[in-house]
């Protein structure tokens, strides 16, 4: 895996050894960012403050800073997941713009110092077909962890059914295996 645009372009990205954790692709990672940095509805990457939830290796994030963000949270509870992040930022020099915490996603709060938020842009890639993404989505909103113009990535398997209810769908798009939601909270 490797970083696909931006200015770190081509530098490749430590996965966690085993099978507990999915990359996103690397073209599932351009679709994702081109559609991003085109629709009316996505802010701006450059300048953005960015979370990766059940972040894996880190490749959305790490794929985000490369695209100009200023901040990434990474939120990863798996020790080798962890392991994998913490080398990326190291290895591409990221200490000062990203932060890497053991949280359970779905008992994210905002908390003094712990978090950099509200994100412009969180990712979200759970492990498939578990629901987890449910109770973390309400809870983005419950604890203002998203920006007022902000939007949520989340990527699931392609038979699992996402009904994500109190939010707007603002572009579903699959990709082999994955089915990527672009969400914003309903008015």
């Amino acid at each position: 895996m490797r970083i696909v645009s931006g200015s770190l372009r081509g530098r490749n990205i430590d996965t966690p050894t085993g099978k507990t954790t999915r990359p996103t692709s690397d073209q599932t990672r351009e679709s994702v960012f081109n559609i991003l940095a085109h629709a009316t509805w996505s802010p701006p990457l450059e300048g953005a403050i960015i979370a990766d939830i059940f972040a894996g290796s880190g490749a959305l994030g790490l794929e985000g800073i490369s695209r100009g963000a200023d901040f990434c949270l990474f939120v990863e509870t798996d020790p080798k997941a962890r392991a994998a992040i913490r080398n990326n930022i190291d290895k591409m020099g990221l200490s000062d713009v990203a932060r890497l915490h053991r949280y359970d996603a779905t008992k994210l709060k905002v908390a003094p110092g712990n978090l950099r938020g509200p994100f412009t842009h969180i990712f979200m890639d759970p492990p498939y077909n578990k629901n987890l993404w449910r109770p973390v989505l309400r809870r983005l909103v419950d604890q203002g962890l998203l920006a007022k113009d902000g939007v949520i990535i989340l990527e699931e398997s392609v038979e699992a059914e996402v009904e994500p209810r109190g939010f707007e769908i603002l572009a579903d798009k699959t990709w082999g295996a994955a089915r990527v939601l672009f969400l914003a909270p309903n008015a």
